[in-house]
C-alpha cells in the first residue's frame, strides 16, 4: 500500500472520519456459513515491490507473500507468547490476504481487483467459489477505487468462467489506499481480504512484528510463486527424508509455448525500486543484530555466477527473487521455535544454453547499471521491453502466453541418515523432490494466495499460537496447505532418494 504507511489497529486507537465513497454488496448468503471466529484478520501479498511500509486494517491479523503477505487469525487473548529471530525478510508485495472472524458479510475480498494481478486473483477466488469440494458457500466482494473497473474485471471473469450471473453474485467495495478509513471500513466488511496493491518490505517485520505479537496479528510475507513453491518445497523435502536434512540447493526452470514468454511490468518496476534500494536493505539486516543459526554438516558451497548443473543438463544463474532470503528466515524460526534442525539453501534458475546465458548476461549488466541512477531507473521503467530484452512489457502475457507456460521448481538435498553424527561424518543420504505448477505470475501466484486463504480459514488451530510477521514456511509448515496445492495444480513429488 502505501509508502511508510501505517497499519491501523497496530498503532494507537484512533476514530477513523467516514470513507469518502460508499460500499455495496449484494444481499448476503447464508449467515449460517459465515465464520463464528473472534475478531482476527489476515494479509497475504504476492509481488515484489518497493516502500517503506504498508497501510493494513483495524483488528487486521497480515502475513504476506514473496512478494507477497498473508496474514492468520489469533486467539483473542492479549497474553502470547513472543517469537524470536525473525529476520527481515527481502520480499515485497503487490497482492495480499486479510482475515477476519467475527460474523461479517464477506468472506473474501480481493483488494486492487482491476489491477494487472487482480484480474487473475479474481478469477481464482470465483472457481473456489464452485469448488465442488466446498461444503459451504464462500460470499466474497471486489474493492478498490473504481466502480466502473471493477464491474468490468467481473463481467471478464465471468465472460473466462462461463458464468453470466457472476456480476450479481459478488459484492463491490470502494475504498482507496490514500484514505485509511475507507480501507478500515473495507476490512470491518471481510473476513480475508486478498490484497493486490502492494508494497510490503523488510521494513515491516522490524517495525511491526511485536505490536503485531502483541495484538495477536499474522503477517506472513511472500505468499505468491515468491516464496511459496520455495519455501515449503524446502519443508516437503525435509518432511520426505528419512534423516536429517542439512543442505538444499533449487533449480527453477521456466517452460514456455511457440509465443515465448512475457511478464507485465509491474514486476519489472519491483525489481528495478528493490535493486535501487539495496543501501537500505543492508542497514535494515545490520539492525537486527541476528545471530547466525548452527551449521549443521558441511557448509554449502556456493556455485559460480554461471554453472552447468549436470542433473538438469543446462547451465543455471543465481535465483535473484526473493526464496533464499525466506526461506533463511524460516528455518531460524524453526530452528529457535521449533527446535528444527536448520537447513542450508541456494537457489538458481536454469538458462538452457550458452546463447541464453550471454543473452541475460548482457540484459543483468544493462540493468544493474542503469539501476543505480535515478535517471537510469526512469530509462528502465519507460522502456521495459528494450532493456529486458522483450521479457518484460507494459502489455503483460496474452492468454496463450499463460496458457502454454509452466514452472518446476527442482530440490536436491543432502542429509544424515538417522544415528549418524553431523559432526565429522560426510552427509550420507540424497534426495531429489520437485514442485510444478502451471505459468508461475499469474496461475500459480491466484493459486497459492486462494490456498493460503482457505487454509487460514480452515487450519487455524494449526498455525502459531502467537501473533508476528511470518514467512509462509513459519505460518503455514504444520497446516494441510501443500495438500491444497496439490489439489489445485502445484504439486509436491520425490523423485528419487538413495543413500550413498
Amino acid at each position: 500500500m502505501g509508502r511508510g504507511g501505517r497499519l491501523p489497529g497496530l498503532e494507537a486507537d484512533s476514530q477513523p472520519e467516514p470513507p469518502p465513497k460508499e460500499a455495496s454488496r449484494p444481499k448476503p448468503p447464508e449467515q449460517a456459513a459465515a465464520l463464528r471466529l473472534r475478531r482476527q484478520t489476515a494479509w497475504a501479498w504476492a509481488r515484489p515491490w518497493r516502500g517503506g511500509g504498508a497501510r493494513g486494517v483495524k483488528g487486521a491479523r497480515h502475513a504476506g507473500c514473496g512478494d507477497a503477505a498473508v496474514a492468520a487469525p489469533g486467539t483473542g487473548s492479549r497474553r502470547r507468547r513472543r517469537r524470536r529471530g525473525l529476520s527481515a525478510p527481502r520480499t515485497w508485495a503487490r497482492s495480499g490476504l486479510v482475515m477476519a472472524t467475527e460474523q461479517r458479510p464477506f468472506q473474501l475480498v480481493v483488494f486492487g481487483a482491476s489491477g494487472f494481478t487482480g484480474q487473475f486473483v479474481t478469477e481464482e477466488v470465483a472457481r473456489e467459489q464452485v469448488d465442488p469440494e466446498r461444503s459451504s458457500s464462500l460470499p466474497w466482494a471486489v474493492a478498490g477505487r473504481s466502480r466502473e473497473k471493477l464491474q468490468r474485471v467481473l463481467e471478464k471473469a465471468a465472460l473466462k468462467l462461463g458464468r453470466p450471473t457472476l456480476s450479481s453474485e459478488v459484492g463491490i467495495i470502494i475504498c482507496d489506499i490514500a484514505n485509511p478509513a475507507s480501507l478500515d471500513e473495507m476490512a470491518k466488511q471481510a473476513t480475508v481480504v486478498l490484497n493486490c496493491v502492494g508494497p510490503f518490505l523488510e521494513l515491516m517485520q522490524l517495525k511491526y512484528h511485536e505490536k503485531a505479537a502483541d495484538k495477536g496479528v499474522y503477517i506472513i510475507g511472500s505468499s505468491g510463486f515468491d516464496s511459496i513453491p520455495a519455501d515449503l518445497g524446502v519443508i516437503y523435502t525435509r518432511n520426505k527424508m528419512n534423516g536429517t536434512l542439512t543442505a538444499v540447493e533449487s533449480f527453477l526452470t521456466i517452460h514456455s509455448g511457440p509465443e515465448g514468454l512475457s511478464i507485465h511490468d509491474g514486476t519489472w518496476k519491483s525489481a528495478i525500486y528493490g535493486f535501487g534500494d539495496q543501501s537500505n536493505l543492508r542497514k535494515l539486516r545490520n539492525a537486527s543484530n541476528l545471530k547466525p543459526v548452527p551449521l549443521i554438516g558441511p557448509k554449502l558451497k556456493r556455485r559460480w555466477l554461471v554453472s552447468y548443473c549436470r542433473e538438469l543438463k543446462g547451465y543455471s544463474i543465481p535465483f535473484m527473487g526473493s526464496d533464499v532470503s525466506v526461506v533463511k528466515r524460516t528455518q531460524r524460526y524453526l530452528y529457535e521455535n521449533l527446535e528444527e534442525s536448520p537447513v542450508q539453501y541456494a537457489a538458481y534458475v536454469t538458462v538452457g544454453g550458452i546463447t541464453s546465458v550471454i543473452k541475460l548476461m548482457f540484459a543483468g549488466l544493462f540493468f544493474l547499471f542503469f539501476v543505480r541512477f535515478g535517471i537510469g531507473r526512469q530509462l528502465l521503467i519507460k522502456f521495459p521491453w528494450f532493456f529486458s530484452f522483450g521479457y518484460f512489457s507494459k502489455q503483460g502475457p496474452t492468454q496463450k502466453q499463460i496458457g502454454a507456460a509452466s514452472f518446476t521448481l527442482t530440490f536436491f538435498g543432502q542429509g544424515y541418515s538417522q544415528g549418524i553424527g553431523t559432526d565429522k561424518n560426510k552427509p550420507n543420504i540424497k534426495i531429489c523432490t520437485q514442485v510444478k505448477g502451471p505459468e508461475a505470475g499469474y496461475v500459480a501466484t491466484p493459486i497459492a494466495m486462494v490456498q493460503a486463504a482457505m487454509t487460514l480459514l480452515n487450519d487455524a488451530s494449526d498455525l502459531p499460537q502467537a501473533g508476528g510477521v511470518f514467512t509462509p514456511g513459519a505460518a503455514f509448515s504444520k497446516t494441510k496447505l501443500i495438500d491444497r496445492l496439490n489439489k489445485h495444480g502445484i504439486e509436491f513429488s520425490v523423485i528419487s532418494s538413495s543413500e550413498v
